[in-house]
């Protein structure tokens, strides 16, 4: 009940937030609209309609959120939380056909030069615009970061920008004033590039998170901490952590145990892990995997360590190697290499580990599992 009173604020938060956006940013471009018409300001007309498309991308993350809080389905049971990245797609597609279109009218503008004419009223209202767009990108910004939002937090990166852009219109109307040099179209052809340059960002961030890229350093390092510091545990790796939207963390690790615990003691570990986990860090762990640690250190199983351990230093694409295990009855031992992806051919890379552990130690079989480079 908690977790779903959590996720039902942070929707009612985001969607504020975007109102407010919305109601702003369409003041904003109906009075740049007019602004721009009665003084003819290619730059200050396209200003206007760079709010239109923030007002428009409220709308989407608004519609977005209320799909992304829909409850898991049978067909989709991880939810729909992956619909905030979608959306912030098509958010991204939208400030980029907006950034091309205002391009295309600054270069008639450029080649067919029309004279603006400013007067106070116009350069007050401009101003007020700058203030206004400030306000509202660190407000934006703020509550994105709070509700861990991707699409707030670049409406209010955006919205900053915003800022500059106009306050880079008002220059070129004082300059016009003083010395009638007319900057507009010139200056509406920067704006277009910003624009286009901010629709790729946004789009490069959210196809990012759609393809499934590395997890922050920061958040794998946390849920580490927490399994490692659970008694019992003798170390932890394979992290794996896919992201299902906003706050959706879920994922799996391996944890190495004592080969003598108990089946029950180990289940009653498992789930504290799970547990800790969650309320820590909201990340969600539907696996615990278990490695077998020999308890005693025996003579073949150190000097298999330390052997295995000068090999993974030799080969700067093996970035570590865990979970060995000596069954020195059976004279087979197992383990993991964690190999890099700038390893031309990982498997290969893994192959000659294991061929040296052989000569290394003749009459032992070896068995290992490659493991890939996915969290830090």
């Amino acid at each position: 009940m908690e977790e779903k009173a959590q996720i039902g604020s942070r929707d009612t938060g985001i969607i504020r937030t975007s109102i407010v956006g919305i109601v702003a940013n369409v003041l904003l471009a109906a009075f740049k609209a007019a602004v721009g018409a009665l003084s003819n300001s290619i730059a200050i007309v396209l200003d206007a309609v760079n709010n239109l498309s923030d007002a428009f991308s409220s709308v989407i993350t608004i519609v977005s959120t209320k799909l992304a809080g829909r409850r898991p389905t049978k067909k989709y049971p991880f939810g729909f939380g992956r619909v905030e990245y979608m959306t912030t797609i098509i958010i991204g597609v939208i400030v980029l056909f907006a950034g091309f279109e205002s391009l295309q009218e600054s270069v008639n503008r450029i080649l067919d030069p029309e004279v603006a004419n400013y007067d106070a009223i116009t350069l007050a209202i401009v101003a007020v615009a700058v203030v206004a767009k400030i306000i509202l990108g660190r407000y934006t910004k703020s509550k994105g970061e709070e509700y861990a939002s991707d699409s707030l937090v670049a409406s209010g990166t955006d919205a900053t920008m915003d800022s500059v852009i106009s306050a880079s219109t008002l220059a070129a109307a004082f300059i016009f004033i003083f010395s009638g040099i007319s900057l507009e179209a010139w200056l509406g052809a920067v704006i277009s590039i910003f624009i286009i340059k901010a629709g790729v960002d946004i789009l490069r961030e959210a196809i990012g998170k759609v393809l499934g890229e590395r997890v922050s350093a920061e958040t794998s390092r946390a849920v580490r901490e927490v399994v490692e510091s659970e008694p019992g545990v003798l170390g932890a790796y394979d992290l794996i952590l896919n992201d299902y939207g906003p706050d959706r963390l879920m994922g799996s690790v391996h944890i190495e145990v004592a080969e003598g615990m108990a089946a029950s003691a180990i289940d009653q570990l498992t789930r504290r892990i799970q547990k800790d986990v969650h309320e820590k860090t909201d990340v969600l762990l539907h696996t615990v995997g278990v490695y077998s640690v020999n308890a005693d250190k025996t003579q073949v199983a150190g000097a298999m360590r330390a052997r295995l351990d000068e090999i993974a230093r030799a080969d700067e694409n093996i970035l570590q190697v865990h979970g060995l295990y000596v069954d020195e009855g059976a004279r087979i031992a197992t383990f993991d290499a964690v190999v890099g992806f700038d390893a031309d051919d990982r498997h290969a890379v893994l192959e000659s580990a294991v061929d040296q552990m052989r000569r290394a130690f003749p009459g032992y079989a070896f068995y290992a599992a490659l493991d890939s480079d996915i969290t830090d």
